[in-house]
């Protein structure tokens, strides 16, 4: 079903995304069977879980850090993170940076931009987004790279709001894009899950993060 399910969604996605498969509470076994389908990009929640899977899978899985990060457990996956998708402060992305330089890498990352209505996502307002990126701060940080956006939708059946919101999110990023600075390369917009990646997809994402569409209800 897992490998059905991997082909279903990468023949809708016709290249215009790539598929992150969130592999969060699930059993490597699983993992394997989505690897075996051709799945390379796998996005935890936890980061302890991630750094148990990681030795378990092979070397070309590329892990994307989709949950919320706190900063003291950076250094669990900074040998090996792709790129982390839930930065919302400076000061995360100094101990990124912090972390990086001691495995002699520069890790990619995305700014995560509350567009949802409810209260309870993460994220940064579009001006502390610009502010963050025009920060003096970040000439200091060489080990870091922030490639783009990433952003929640509201949990509603309202397709209309979920399409709005990631418009919105599109336009934020073409308008950032603009800034010129070396640790800046925008060319990811993460947005749509399950239940929207269709909609993310029509509005420009780059990257959808989809568990229960694979691997099923938890």
């Amino acid at each position: 079903m897992i490998t059905e399910n991997i082909q279903l969604i990468e023949r809708e996605l016709a290249g215009k995304a790539r598929l992150i498969a969130v592999t969060k509470t699930k059993p490597v076994s699983m993992l394997r069977e989505a690897y075996d389908a051709g799945s390379r990009l796998f996005g935890e929640n936890k980061v302890q879980e991630m750094a148990e899977k990681q030795t378990q899978l092979p070397a070309d899985v590329q892990w994307h850090m989709i949950g919320h990060l706190q900063s003291n457990k950076v250094k669990y996956m900074a040998g090996f993170v792709t790129l982390i998708h839930s930065v919302d402060s400076l000061k995360l992305l100094q101990e990124i940076n912090r972390q990086a330089a001691k495995h002699d890498r520069t890790i990619d990352c995305l700014l995560q931009i509350h567009i949802a209505t409810e209260e309870t996502k993460f994220g940064l307002s579009a001006d502390e987004a610009q502010e963050l990126l025009n920060a003096p701060e970040l000439d200091q940080l060489p080990n870091i790279r922030i490639v783009g956006l990433m952003g929640l939708a509201s949990n509603t059946d309202n397709q209309d709001q979920v399409r709005q919101e990631f418009r919105g999110l599109k336009e934020l990023f073409d308008r950032l894009a603009t800034i010129q600075r070396p640790m800046l390369d925008f060319r990811e917009l993460s947005m749509g899950m399950s239940g929207d990646y269709r909609i993310a997809v029509e509005e420009g994402s780059t990257l959808v993060r989809v568990g229960s569409a694979i691997f099923g209800a938890r």
